[in-house]
């Protein structure tokens, strides 16, 4: 699971969009890929932005990539680039959380002068870090990891428990068997006994 792109934009009334702020991890892509993957993932952000209505989410597939995408009512958009293995639920905060702290941290009347990549937040580093492993950062995401995680522990010990109950299923068959023997052996004894009984 990996996020490649964390990206916020303003989408103007016209339908235009500008790139607000964008982080970017490119660290699994080569020296020579990376200034190409960087300005395809600044298009693609833009684009999917673009053709994203306003209150409205959408998740975009391409190739082996997910393209998560939500616009404000206020016009405030957010784009996620991640793996098709990341969690679309958590996508969607991680969107969520960092439109909300945009919003607070850089005023409104700003958005539609703010220079392409120049908005000052550098949040948007932090939060595409943070958010690498799911599980850390999104408390119901760790929460299920821990119960299938006890589901797990808990399957193993009742498959060791019916082990055990089979085991002992099979002494006390050997036990019940072996009394029968026992009681044979007592008659045969007691038989034999009779025979040499000293007058």
């Amino acid at each position: 699971m990996k996020l490649f792109a964390l990206a916020v934009l303003y989408k103007s009334s016209d339908g235009k969009v500008r790139l607000l702020k964008i982080s970017q991890d490119l660290s699994s892509f080569g020296y020579f890929q990376k200034s190409s993957v960087s300005e395809f993932m600044r298009f693609t952000c833009k684009i999917v932005a673009e053709r994203t209505s306003v209150c409205s989410r959408a998740s975009v597939k391409e190739q082996e990539y997910m393209v998560h995408v939500y616009v404000r009512s206020d016009s405030l958009a957010g784009v996620l680039i991640a793996d098709h293995e990341y969690p679309s639920r958590v996508s969607f905060t991680l969107l969520n959380k960092a439109l909300d702290d945009f919003a607070s941290k850089v005023l409104k009347t700003e958005w539609p002068t703010i220079q392409e990549n120049t908005a000052d937040f550098p949040e948007a580093e932090e939060l595409l870090s943070k958010y690498q492993n799911p599980r850390e950062a999104d408390a119901m995401t760790k929460i299920q990891a821990d119960i299938d995680e006890t589901k797990i522990i808990l399957h193993n010990t009742i498959e060791a428990v019916l082990d055990r109950g089979e085991k002992l299923d099979d002494l006390v068959d050997k036990s019940e068997g072996l009394s029968l023997q026992s009681k044979a052996f007592y008659k045969t004894a007691k038989k034999t006994n009779r025979c040499c009984v000293i007058l």
